[in-house]
């Protein structure tokens, strides 16, 4: 399995609600930055949280790709995410290649258990940053970092 997770872009500072925060116009910018890394790609599937400005970042990215499919919103996908969770959905879909669009802390918790099977090393990410992981069986731990994009 090669899955790439992608911080969303910058967010505005406050709006009605977390979940509401739309991203601006330097978040826009990076997310593009960042979409190009996956020009030459194998994409399956494209997930993403259910908040505004990680839908955003999944459109954005779907419009630089061209992409073709639908962009799945997963309510497990959010900022308090649980790693074990997201593994088993994500190895409920069956595909070879995705690309999950969500939060800090859930993104750098994800990637740190993925690659050392353990919670205390979550991976810093900031905000469009763009990681690969790829693992012959999608177990915790057995992943390797292939790349690393910075927005």
């Amino acid at each position: 399995m090669k899955l790439w997770l992608l911080r969303h872009g910058e967010a505005e500072a406050r709006a009605s609600s977390d979940e509401q925060r739309e991203l601006t116009a330097a978040g826009r910018a990076a997310v593009l930055r960042s979409a190009e890394q996956l020009h030459c790609s194998g994409l399956q599937r494209l997930l993403t949280s259910p908040y505004v400005r990680a839908r955003q970042t999944a459109a954005l990215v779907q419009q630089q790709l061209a992409w073709a499919g639908d962009v799945s919103v997963c309510k497990w996908a959010t900022p308090d995410g649980e790693p074990e969770r997201a593994l088993a959905e994500l190895e409920r879909l069956g595909v070879e290649e995705l690309l999950l669009v969500t939060h800090n802390p859930f993104v750098g918790e994800l990637a740190g258990w993925l690659l050392h099977g353990h919670r205390q090393a979550p991976v810093p990410m900031g905000t469009a940053s763009l990681l690969c992981l790829e693992a012959p069986l999608p177990l915790a731990g057995g992943f390797d970092l292939v790349s690393r994009f910075d927005g």
